[in-house]
C-alpha cells in the first residue's frame, strides 16, 4: 500500500467553530475537588457562565481535571495573568484553545503528511 502523500484528517463534523476562546481546561485538580468548589474559585476572576468536574461513570469519582467556561475574555485574561493557582491544597495548571495545543503536539510528532483540519 502507497502512504506517500496521505493525509489523516482529524477534524469533528459536530464541531462547527474552531474553539470557544472562553473556555478553558483545568488540569490536575485534586480528587476532592467538587464542582461547586471550582466554581467558587473561578468565579473571583469573572463570570462563570459553565463548570464541570470530569467524573468517572462508573465510580463517580473526579477524574482529575474539568472546564471552566467565562461569560467573556475579561474572566479569562484574568485566570491567565496568575501564574499559579491552588484548590483543595494542590496546584494545578490552566490551558486555553485545548485543540491548539493537541494540534501542535501532532505536529512537531508527525510533521510529514499529515493534515489536521479540525
Amino acid at each position: 500500500m502507497d502512504t506517500e502523500g496521505s493525509q489523516i484528517s482529524l477534524s469533528s463534523s459536530t464541531d462547527t467553530s474552531s474553539h470557544d476562546p472562553c473556555k478553558m481546561f483545568i488540569g490536575g485538580l485534586s480528587w476532592q475537588t467538587t464542582q461547586e468548589g471550582l466554581r467558587e474559585y473561578f468565579c473571583k476572576f469573572g463570570e462563570v457562565k459553565e463548570c464541570m468536574v470530569m467524573r468517572d461513570p462508573v465510580t463517580k469519582r473526579s477524574r482529575g481535571f474539568g472546564f471552566v467556561t467565562y461569560a467573556d475574555q475579561a474572566g479569562v485574561e484574568s485566570v491567565l495573568a496568575q501564574n499559579r493557582h491552588e484548590l483543595d491544597s494542590k496546584t494545578f495548571v490552566t490551558l486555553v484553545d485545548v485543540l491548539r495545543h493537541v494540534r501542535l503536539i501532532l505536529r512537531w510528532r508527525f510533521p510529514v503528511g499529515l493534515s489536521l483540519s479540525w
